[in-house]
């Protein structure tokens, strides 16, 4: 395995096409696929069995998928699937995840009920969320979870997710490093045909 930088590529054809990924513009695997396959283009799709289908079906030419954490170790779902689809693991990159929670521009963490996020982003800021009296929410990713809470306009309402979904969303960060560990990375890897 490799440990890389926030803006040092990994392999896998080098050729310009499209790189599948879960979730919407601004999720973790996003902002991975902009800093670790900067040369090709994102399409976000909703689940691992949508993103992971698009690449063995040719639609997308490869796919940048998180497969491992430090804190809640192998994601069984994406390492399932990528076995079931038969795709080959061409590279792989260990990333840093700093989860923000962020609301409403408004918001103060006092106004705060719940927070929103995918359950692996929940499952990795249990303690803090906990420490805020927050009530988690499941969402079916980090940066849809930010656009919902975006689009409510209720000052009750909090997303965990990296802090590009904060710029992209118009929300603001209201506590940075929610994640209970320190040192919380996650392995993603290059999938090909």
């Amino acid at each position: 395995a490799i440990e890389v930088g926030a803006n040092q590529a990994v392999g896998g054809s080098l050729m310009p096409g499209t790189v599948a990924f879960q979730g919407a513009r601004g999720a973790f695997s996003y902002e991975a696929c902009l800093a670790l396959r900067p040369w090709n283009e994102p399409k976000g799709y909703e689940t691992f069995a949508e993103a992971i289908a698009a690449v063995a079906s040719g639609e997308c030419e490869c796919g940048l998928i998180p497969v491992e954490n430090s804190i809640v170790g192998l994601l069984p779902d994406p390492n399932r699937l990528i076995e079931e689809h038969g795709l080959k693991i061409v590279a792989e990159a260990w990333r840093p995840m700093r989860q923000m929670l962020m609301g409403q521009p408004d918001a103060k963490l006092t106004d705060l009920k719940t927070v929103e996020s995918h359950p692996v982003a929940l499952g990795q800021c249990k303690a803090s969320v906990a420490s805020l009296g927050l009530k988690p929410v499941e969402a079916y990713d980090t940066a849809g979870a930010a656009e919902m809470v975006a689009a409510s306009g209720d000052l009750s309402r909090a997303a965990i997710a990296p802090a590009v979904a904060a710029e992209i969303y118009e929300l603001k960060i209201l506590r940075a490093d929610m994640q209970d560990s320190a040192d919380n990375r996650t392995r993603f890897v290059v999938v090909e045909r």
